[in-house]
């Protein structure tokens, strides 16, 4: 690696997304030496039938920084709101002005087709925001604007939940990271989320929290014969960079 440490920047929609689909890998990045940045768009206001958004958002912030403190990683939230996610002109600001503001060399985000909006629309959101963050005349009209990126982020995408677009179909993943021996602090990381199993054990009948996670991590491992894996796609379209950074990082010697 280079004397001043790689970014990485991972934002997904909600809190426990990047837990799912991504710790593992950071995890790795974060032992070479890599600083670490987690973002979530939304506090997951909608994640409760007992009580009112603003008392489930303060939980669920407070899982989100427990979880990344595991890591030691920054932390923070864009404060969008549960499904409504939109990409318009205010979206595309916001989300610009934070990657200029956390200057990320890599980033991981959502996948572009998934089986709710907010996870897709996050994903076009990113994508804009990588391209646009470096044009200095896109003004964020932030107060206190950060400087246009000097470059274009390496960009990539997370697996989809399950693996599978809208309609039952694989989405075949570009390549698989190794993640058996961060898989432990994978798993402590996703416990910190309690009220989300709370959420979906009530709401979709659902109490394979820790089991799901474990079960797909399986999965993916096996196709390349280690014990965990997760699975990313590069975006690599004009003039995005097509260099596989993430893939050099974790095969950088301490």
């Amino acid at each position: 690696m280079t004397e001043a440490s790689t970014r990485v920047l991972a934002i997904h929609a909600h809190p426990d997304d990047i837990e799912f689909q991504c710790a593992g890998t950071l995890a790795i990045l974060k032992q070479k030496g890599c600083h670490i940045t987690v973002v979530t768009m939304t506090p997951g206001d909608c994640g409760s039938a007992q009580v009112g958004s603003a008392e489930i958002s303060a939980t669920r912030r407070e899982e989100s920084r427990r979880a990344a403190e595991l890591l030691d990683a920054d932390c923070e939230c864009l404060e969008f709101r549960d499904l409504s996610i939109c990409f318009d002109n205010p979206s595309r600001r916001r989300v610009c002005e934070a990657l200029r503001r956390i200057r990320p060399d890599i980033v991981l985000t959502a996948p572009p087709v998934d089986y709710m909006a907010d996870h897709e629309i996050t994903s076009r959101l990113v994508r804009d925001a990588c391209f646009n963050a470096s044009i200095p005349n896109y003004d964020t009209r932030s107060v206190n604007a950060a400087p246009a990126l000097g470059h274009i982020p390496h960009l990539y995408y997370v697996d989809p939940v399950e693996g599978s677009d809208w309609f039952g179909n694989s989405v075949e993943p570009e390549f698989i990271i190794d993640i058996s021996e961060t898989f432990a602090l994978k798993q402590q990381m996703l416990a910190c989320h309690a009220s989300q199993r709370d959420w979906l054990l009530r709401q979709h009948g659902i109490d394979e929290y820790l089991n799901s996670n474990e079960r797909w991590s399986r999965q993916r491992g096996a196709e390349i014969k280690a014990e965990f894996g997760e699975a990313f796609r590069q975006h690599k379209g004009h003039p995005y960079p097509h260099d596989n950074r993430l893939l050099s990082e974790l095969a950088s010697t301490d």
